[in-house]
Formats: C-alpha cells, structure tokens, sequence
C-alpha cells in the first residue's frame, strides 16, 4: 500500500496543515518527527536533488537568522550539519510520496501525490 512520508516538526503549523491535508483525504502517512530522527543522507539527497540545498532553506524564518546563516558563508557539508541539528532552518514539511517530492506548505503538489496514490488503490 502507498503512504505518505512527512518530514516535520510537530510544533510546526505546516507540518500539522499537511499531516491533515492527507488525514482528511483518507491516505495512508507517516510523520517523521525531525526533532527526534534526523533524516537519512539519502532521503535528505533526494530532496536536495529536486529543490537544490539553499532552496530547502527557509531564509526568511527565524532559526536561519538565529544560526547566523544571513550572515555567514556556509558550504554544503557546514549546511548539512547545521540542518540535522536544527530541522527548523528547512521549509517545512518535506513531502514524499508516489514518487513525487512537495517542499512547505504546498498544497498543489500535495494534491499531486494524494491523486498519484489514490489512482494505485
């Protein structure tokens, strides 16, 4: 059976948007909790592959500036770390699902991935 992966923060208001978003239309998810399992290289690649490293980021978000990346050049491997210690500086949530990635609160891909796996069932 297809789910849903979501890779969030349970405080975050996107995350609990997207958490109900598949809840409401009955498809099967699983909610990563970022603050308490980091993601794995390869899923983390998979995103990055898609929205590029610096297009995870939400700059605009308070965790960025509190990490002091508005002002400090940081390299990929520096970001990385910076992200499995604080999963706030992505836009959250990640979305996986039917082969199909969704970044924040994006509810047009979100219906993307809900369509893609209620047309397997």
């Amino acid at each position: 059976m297809q789910l849903v992966q979501i890779f969030g923060v349970k405080g975050s208001s996107a995350t609990r948007a997207a958490e109900r978003f598949f809840k409401e239309r009955r498809i099967p998810l699983q909610l990563i909790d970022l603050n308490n399992k980091p993601m794995a290289a390869g899923e983390i690649k998979r995103f990055i592959d898609k929205f590029t490293l610096p297009g995870l980021l939400d700059t605009a978000g308070r965790p960025y500036e509190d990490a002091g990346l508005k002002y400090l050049k940081v390299g990929d491997a520096g970001l990385l770390q910076k992200i499995e210690n604080e999963p706030k500086l992505l836009r959250l949530p990640l979305v996986r699902g039917a082969n199909k990635l969704a970044l924040g609160n994006d509810e047009s891909n979100w219906k993307e991935i809900a369509t893609a796996i209620s047309s397997k069932r």
